[in-house]
């Protein structure tokens, strides 16, 4: 049992970490967007935020902060940045089931956009609690950070770095596990994915979580397809990127940082729900209580931390949650997003989390009422 789980916490941080390494390489090509148009209008800040909030991860979310408390976005802007994000938890959402992900990114989308025009037209103070400026440096358009350099290919491979050459085998091992079927659709990602999976408890076999999400293998197949496209882009990453990129963004502030973290929490909680679920019917329990397990939602959702979450996420995956209490606990979950909020202001950190939990207090309420 705890080698399935390995093989299983295994996969998703994997593939987690494939997707934060995309997003930072399309963060540092993409520097520099930012015009006076977009500071003099609030509702193409509000549609900026949302789409920022939407950005797998944190920095999108890190980006909307260093621009409000830089006023050059607007509160409404903020918030709908973080009703859309939710942190680090979207790229296990995106892992385990990426259809369901989607459709609930859309929905976060919409809901951000009507929030934060709501937002505008009933709150006068545009920066809620903001004195000054404060210095929170965006990242810079210097030469050094730029990932790709068409000019030194040639020279990575000449001179190829031992991180580079762990990166590389790295991602051609696991592109060969996919390929020879180590890693396959049938058994490893559809349990993954909480389908025929071997964490569910013995006792509750026959159960029927109530939650069919499609959770076959096809969608399991679909899953490797991605895996494999994911790893070739990762590939191209690694191999055209300069050496600043890969020890300071790949090296330094992805994998060291976060994988041992998204790892021990993913690890922790699918062993969390199969000893609980040795003792508990958890899927009834939180069917016959979904009010209590709502509120608990919005209590966890507070807390600015990636983590958390991930026992919404895993429950959703295995049946035994609803989906508007994973919307509900998307809204107001915004992973480290507001840490530097924090830092630099708690009027607007509390201001932003009573936007939060309001919207998904709504949002899930009428979800349980409606049966959804």
């Amino acid at each position: 049992m705890i080698a399935v789980m390995l093989q299983q916490t295994l996969i998703i941080t994997t593939f987690v970490m494939g997707m934060m390494m995309v997003i930072e390489y399309i963060n540092i090509q993409t520097r520099g967007i930012w015009t006076e148009s977009i500071q003099r209008s609030p509702f193409m800040q509000i549609i900026l935020g949302s789409l920022m909030g939407i950005i797998p991860g944190c920095l999108g979310s890190y980006t909307m902060v260093s621009l409000y408390v830089h006023r050059v976005v607007m509160f409404p802007a903020l918030v709908a940045t973080m009703i859309a994000t939710s942190g680090d938890e979207a790229f296990l959402m995106f892992s385990v089931f990426p259809a369901t992900a989607l459709k609930l990114n859309i929905i976060l989308f919409v809901i951000a956009v009507i929030s934060g025009f709501i937002i505008h037209f009933t709150v006068k103070n545009r920066f809620i609690g903001l004195k000054g400026h404060v210095e929170l440096p965006l990242h810079g358009r210097d030469e050094e950070c730029a990932p790709v350099r068409p000019a030194t290919l040639v020279s990575n491979f000449k001179n190829l770095s031992f991180t580079r050459a762990l990166l590389i085998a790295g991602i051609l091992g696991l592109l060969f596990m996919l390929f020879t079927g180590i890693i396959d659709g049938s058994h490893h990602l559809n349990t993954l994915m909480g389908g025929e999976t071997e964490i569910h408890s013995h006792s509750h076999a026959g159960h029927d979580h109530g939650h069919d999400h499609g959770h076959d293998h096809t969608e399991a197949d679909w899953i490797r397809i991605s895996l494999i496209g994911l790893f070739v882009i990762l590939l191209f990453i690694v191999s055209i990127a300069n050496e600043h990129f890969l020890h300071e963004h790949i090296w330094h502030h992805i994998i060291k940082k976060h994988f041992y973290k998204i790892f021990l929490w993913t690890l922790g909680v699918l062993i969390a729900i199969y000893f609980v679920n040795q003792y508990v019917n958890l899927s009834g329990w939180i069917t016959a209580n979904l009010w209590i397990v709502l509120g608990l939602a919005l209590l966890i959702g507070i807390i600015p931390e990636s983590g958390p979450h991930y026992i919404f996420v895993m429950l959703f995956a295995q049946g035994a949650l609803p989906f508007s209490i994973l919307l509900a606990s998307s809204i107001v979950q915004d992973g480290h997003g507001t840490l530097p909020l924090l830092a630099e202001s708690q009027k607007s950190f509390v201001a932003v989390k009573i936007v939060n939990i309001l919207v998904a207090f709504l949002v899930g309420g009428a979800g349980i009422l409606l049966g959804w």
